[in-house]
């Protein structure tokens, strides 16, 4: 295993690092300015229209699809790992500049994947393109949906149309004006296996019968400037039957395949947000006096600096073996590694945070800083795409598997 950058991943960290410290830094403040005074709260702001036509004429552009697909940057996991974790630092306006944030990535992949000629032309290119928005319309209030095998909506056919009933929610991107898609996953046939119950269905956001019924927020933020997270009703929503991602019963496999990847992007992205709570701890405690010296040289708080940096690196280690191991064995030989950095990145990131919360003070839960907002997204990683639980069960299984 040899995780050295290459000299392709170091000139474009290089390139990506200056983008980030030049362009995207300074445009929070306005990021946020025509977020609070946009007429429609789920509007995009300007500025990132503005630095994606920069990102894009720079060559920082979806640069998270695989070497394998043309349209793509061109890299590996491994490859993309410590740019992924550059956006990280900030995670409302880097991943959409450079065209690379969810759910969009891993429907684009989906399409690239299964989608037929047709759908990757009505939806894929606008994507990579960053002309629309989608969602993927999965989770379900109404069960345990960190058991996918308990999904309740239907999709029934109905001559050359499938008709889907039910109820989703957390449809990150879904409020978005710019929606143009929703990849809905349910139940074709329940009296298959149960691994083979479920399929994807694209349903055309303004379709008759799609109903959002309203945003839900993460503590208390309701991610408006990048598409909310929609609670939406499907009432008999007749779409044609073409619209059938891959074939009926694949749905479980397709889920597998998308989520895999997007699980390792969240935690790329999850390092680079611990960085920079860590770079705002040092410089805060580091400006501060308290009892008669400065508050870095506390022992409290070498602590936590000791111990955030400790744990970065370990977690950005298991991170890099899990690229390569998407790389070099596939996505299924990389599925335990998968689920462990699922649970070890947004642990790592939130513990940071919390730290650098506390050495803010009063002003580490303000909104003049990023750190609230950063505990949320970090926090709400241990839920989102499987809950810490379920990746601990299966990792645990695969480990206990000679002594049972």
């Amino acid at each position: 295993m040899d995780f050295a950058p290459d000299e392709k991943t170091v000139e474009m960290r290089e390139r990506l690092l200056a983008f980030i410290q030049d362009c995207v830094y300074p445009a929070e403040g306005t990021f946020r300015e025509q977020a609070d005074s946009a007429q429609n709260r789920w509007d995009t702001p300007p500025v990132i229209e503005e630095l994606k036509a920069e990102a894009r004429a720079q060559g920082l552009w979806n640069l998270f699809l695989p070497a394998t697909h043309s349209y793509g940057a061109g890299l590996t996991n491994l490859q993309y790992a410590p740019l992924a974790e550059i956006t990280g630092r900030s995670p409302w306006i880097a991943p959409e500049a450079l065209n690379c944030s969810a759910p969009d990535t891993g429907n684009m992949e989906l399409l690239s994947l299964f989608g037929t000629p047709e759908q990757q032309e009505r939806w894929l290119y606008p994507l990579l393109d960053g002309k629309i928005r989608s969602a993927f319309s999965m989770t379900e209030p109404g069960v345990a949906s960190s058991d996918a095998t308990n999904i309740a909506t239907r999709i029934t056919r109905d001559g050359d149309h499938y008709v889907i009933n039910g109820r989703k929610w957390w449809s990150s991107g879904a409020m978005s004006p710019r929606c143009k898609l929703l990849i809905v996953m349910g139940v074709t046939d329940p009296d298959a296996e149960p691994y083979r119950r479920q399929s994807m269905i694209c349903v055309p956001a303004e379709a008759p019968g799609v109903t959002v019924q309203r945003s839900t927020g993460v503590f208390g933020y309701d991610d408006g400037p990048h598409g909310g997270h929609a609670d939406i009703r499907y009432d008999n929503v007749r779409v044609p039957a073409a619209n059938l991602l891959g074939e009926e019963g694949d749905g479980f496999r397709i889920a597998q395949e998308r989520l895999g990847p997007g699980r390792i992007h969240h935690a790329m992205r999850a390092i680079g947000m611990a960085e920079r709570a860590l770079e705002m701890m040092c410089q805060r405690t580091a400006s501060r006096t308290a009892f008669g010296q400065p508050i870095i040289e506390q022992g409290v708080v070498q602590q936590w600096i000791s111990r955030a940096r400790i744990w970065i690196e370990q977690v950005r280690l298991l991170v890099l073996k899990t690229a390569w191991l998407m790389d070099t064995a596939g996505n299924r030989g990389a599925r335990i590694e998968v689920s462990a950095i699922k649970v070890a990145a947004p642990e790592m990131a939130t513990w940071v945070i919390d730290r650098a919360i506390q050495a803010h003070g009063g002003a580490g839960v303000s909104q003049d800083f990023v750190l609230a907002e950063l505990y949320a997204a970090a926090r709400a990683m241990r839920i989102f795409d499987g809950p810490d639980e379920v990746h601990h069960r299966a990792i645990a299984r695969r480990e206990t598997r000679r002594y049972r």
